[in-house]
C-alpha cells in the first residue's frame, strides 16, 4: 500500500487546488488504493452509480468488497434491454447489493405521447431526453440520499471524451472519485476473470458499450465504440458532465 499520508487538510471546504493536488497522488495509487483513500478522506455519505453495462460488475464488486453496503444507484430509463434487467437481477443477488432506482417523474409512454421520440431529434431532442430520464432523475437521488461523494466506473480508455478525465473531481457540487480512470479492457478481463465475475450478457453478441434499446447497437466492421451509442451524435448523455442541459 502507498502512504497516504499528506499535508493537505482533507476536511477543510474542497476547492480546485486540493482538487488537483489531491488528483497527483490518485494517480499513483492502485484502483483499491484510491477507493480506500476514498472512503477515508472524503465527506459521507457515499454512493456508486451504475449503468450495470458490460464491464460494470469490476466496479459493484470491488466497492461493494470495501464497503459492503454502500448504495448503487441505478437509473432506470424504462428503455433497458431485457438482458440489462436480467443483468442487474443476477449480480445485485450475487453481491448483495443496497440498490437504489431511480426514474422520471413523467412515463416513458406519457413522454412520447408528449414530446414523441426525443432521441430521434437531433443533438437537442437527445439532450432533452438524457435530462429528463437520466440526470434529473441521478440528481435527485443523490439529493434524496444525502450523497456527498460519488463513485463511478469511469476510464479513460472508453472514449476520447474521457481520455482526459482525472480521477477526483467535484460535479455539480459534489466530488466524484473513478477508481478504474487509468484501466483498459484488458485489466477489466482480468478482474472478472480473477473473481469469476460476468460480462454484460449482450457482450458476446457485439455489443461494446450499452445503454436504451433505441441508442444502442453492436460493433461492426469500420465503426468506432463511440459510434454504438446514439448513432455517433454525442457519447456522453450528461450524468459526468459538470453542467445541467438539455431543457
Amino acid at each position: 500500500m502507498l502512504d497516504l499520508s499528506t499535508d493537505i487538510d482533507y476536511r477543510q471546504k474542497w476547492n480546485s487546488k486540493k482538487i488537483a493536488e489531491s488528483n497527483q497522488l490518485l494517480e499513483k495509487m492502485k484502483a483499491t488504493e484510491r477507493a480506500e483513500w476514498a472512503f477515508n478522506q472524503l465527506p459521507e455519505e457515499f454512493a456508486l452509480s451504475s449503468s450495470f453495462g458490460v464491464q460494470s460488475a469490476v466496479s459493484l464488486h470491488m466497492l461493494t468488497q470495501i464497503k459492503p453496503n454502500i448504495p448503487v444507484i441505478l437509473i432506470d430509463t424504462s428503455y433497458l434491454f431485457p438482458e440489462t434487467y436480467q443483468f442487474i437481477e443476477r449480480l445485485s443477488t450475487r453481491l448483495k447489493l443496497n440498490l437504489k432506482v431511480y426514474r422520471a417523474d413523467m412515463s416513458s409512454a406519457w413522454q412520447e405521447a408528449r414530446f414523441g421520440r426525443l432521441w430521434e431529434k437531433g443533438s437537442d431532442g437527445l439532450n432533452r431526453y438524457n435530462h429528463i430520464n437520466k440526470v434529473e432523475p441521478m440528481e435527485i437521488g443523490l439529493e434524496k440520499l444525502g450523497i456527498q461523494t460519488w463513485f463511478a466506473g469511469i476510464m479513460r480508455s472508453q472514449s476520447e471524451s474521457r481520455a482526459k478525465t482525472p480521477a477526483m473531481q467535484k460535479i455539480r457540487g459534489r466530488l466524484k472519485v473513478h477508481p478504474l480512470i487509468d484501466w483498459d479492457k484488458r485489466m477489466v478481463h482480468r478482474y472478472l476473470t480473477k473473481h469469476r465475475l460476468p460480462y454484460h450478457p449482450l457482450w458476446e453478441k457485439g455489443y461494446v458499450s450499452i445503454g436504451d434499446v433505441h441508442s444502442t447497437q453492436p460493433l461492426t466492421l469500420g465503426m468506432s465504440d463511440e459510434q454504438t451509442r446514439f448513432s455517433g451524435i454525442q457519447r456522453e448523455c450528461g450524468l459526468h458532465q459538470d453542467r445541467l442541459s438539455g431543457l
